[in-house]
């Protein structure tokens, strides 16, 4: 019986906890939740160890290998955990995901006649106030799977060449 109601209680305390560890993900990330991931903001574990007066370690093993359900789809919480990147700003930090993604949106919205290094994009970020290092855009952009910029020329530019030499070839025959 004593085993038993021990079970139950560490069973109950896990479950607090857990709900705890989400409950201040949530708070933290509100605006995350409301308009996206550039609204991700900067968070580890000790912060929110601190919140909720536990030890970080704790909040690492509450957070493995669960998922929380949110308005923006299933997360894994550890996706919540994320790096900070300078501001230049003072007292303002973004969060290396939310960095990421405007890295990937940069290149998405690239011109295929003006292929972006990773110095422009460097000077891009900056204008926004997010400073970064080159070696820090070519890390994200490879963890994002996204080839240089002169593989993205020569990827860009193949279609392009093809209806060229197509329309050289038609107006030839005629």
């Amino acid at each position: 019986m004593q085993a038993a109601n021990w079970l139950t209680k560490s069973l109950e305390q896990r479950a607090r906890t857990i709900l705890n560890v989400a409950s201040e993900i949530v708070r933290r990330q509100d605006s995350f939740l409301l308009e996206g991931v550039s609204r991700l903001k900067p968070l580890n574990l000790k912060m929110i160890g601190e919140a909720i007066g536990v030890h970080e370690s704790t909040v690492s093993r509450a957070t493995a290998h669960k998922f929380i359900q949110t308005p923006r789809g299933l997360f894994e919480m550890k996706y919540f955990f994320t790096a900070a990147i300078a501001s230049s700003e003072p007292g303002q930090a973004h969060s290396a995901e939310a960095v990421r993604q405007r890295i990937r949106q940069m290149i998405d919205d690239e011109n295929p006649e003006e292929v972006l290094s990773d110095d422009v994009i460097v000077d891009r970020l900056r204008k926004a106030d997010i400073l970064v290092a080159r070696r820090t855009v070519a890390k994200y952009r490879d963890s994002l799977r996204i080839p240089s910029s002169v593989e993205r020329r020569k990827m860009k530019m193949a279609p392009m060449r093809a209806r060229v030499e197509r329309d050289n070839s038609l107006a030839a025959e005629l």
